[in-house]
């Protein structure tokens, strides 16, 4: 209905952190392996280095040493089209185990269904 606000959708969990390898596993670039290298919670998506490429007219800019063209840059893709790899295993679904940390704190850790080992780098 026309006038009427769409409501605000509720940000998806992203279970997936800067620099992860993930696999694409549907889409045009499925098969594809890259790096991680932002995330944009609020529409569930993340742009990963070289999937999803698009083709951007620039303008020239002199004053940051732009050439003007058509320059080639990553477009965001869907979260649920992307699987983390394990460095053991390969693609796999993410569990987490908690742990007790000294001080009476807790520690959730990412880790891997298949082979059980930390998918987090420290």
């Amino acid at each position: 209905m026309p006038g009427v606000a769409k409501s605000a959708e509720k940000p998806v969990r992203i279970q997936l952190k800067k620099n992860d390898t993930v696999k694409v596993i549907a889409g045009k670039d499925k098969g594809k392996e890259g790096r991680v290298l932002e995330i944009v919670a609020e529409k569930g998506r993340v742009l990963v280095e070289n999937v999803n490429m698009i083709k951007k007219h620039v303008k020239p800019n002199p004053q940051r040493q732009i050439k003007g063209g058509i320059a080639e840059q990553e477009a965001a893709i869907a979260v649920s089209n992307l699987m983390i790899v394990c460095s053991k295993c390969g693609p796999v679904r993410i569990a987490h185990s908690v742990e007790q940390v000294a001080g009476g704190k807790t520690r959730r850790t990412r880790i891997c269904r298949k082979c059980g080992s930390t998918l987090d780098k420290k």
